[in-house]
């Protein structure tokens, strides 16, 4: 699918209930798993202990981490959109954040992204996001597509402290909480 290009608070407000797109698959592969282990200091078996996942694990595999799949949401969605002459986005946040299913070492995950509303708050533009995350299995055999779970993504959207029609969107803040 094609990136979105966003050039202006009108453009982005013509995709108000519609997908804004979703990104390619990306593995979660044992080496991505180890070095987040790394990385945050959680070297906890059900992530890195191969051999022990098979026996113990009842997923008989190691898993990614939860914070390992949501930091993937940033690659992901830069793959989806592109609003030009961004100053810079911000975490803000999130609310109620659950993990569904688990992701095993080698599957592939993928962002499907829709823009739920648009809102001017006196010079701030604040969308709604819902993000859900696609899992696939990497083994032919078992390929399938299921939703893991759906975000709610609230970004606070200025220029200069305020928004101007016909202006160029700057992410000041972003909130990401599980859509109920």
């Amino acid at each position: 699918m094609e990136k979105v290009i966003i050039n202006s608070y009108e453009e982005f407000e013509k995709l108000v209930g519609q997908q804004i797109g979703v990104s390619d698959y990306v593995e979660l592969s044992q080496e991505r798993i180890n070095l987040f282990a790394d990385a945050t200091l959680d070297h906890q078996w059900i992530h890195v202990d191969t051999e022990r996942a098979k026996v113990d694990s009842p997923y008989h595999s190691t898993i990614a981490h939860g914070y390992l799949t949501l930091s993937m949401l940033p690659y992901l969605w830069n793959q989806i959109i592109q609003v030009n002459n961004l100053k810079m986005m911000i975490n803000y946040g999130m609310d109620k954040m659950k993990f569904g299913q688990a992701v095993l070492a080698g599957q592939s995950i993928r962002l499907v992204t829709t823009l739920h509303s648009l809102t001017n708050l006196r010079g701030v533009a604040k969308a709604e996001i819902s993000d859900s995350i696609r899992l696939r299995s990497n083994n032919v055999r078992d390929r399938k597509s299921t939703r893991l779970k759906e975000l709610l993504c609230s970004f606070i959207i200025s220029i200069n402290g305020k928004l101007l029609k016909k202006q160029i969107l700057s992410p000041e803040m972003i909130e990401i909480r599980l859509k109920s």
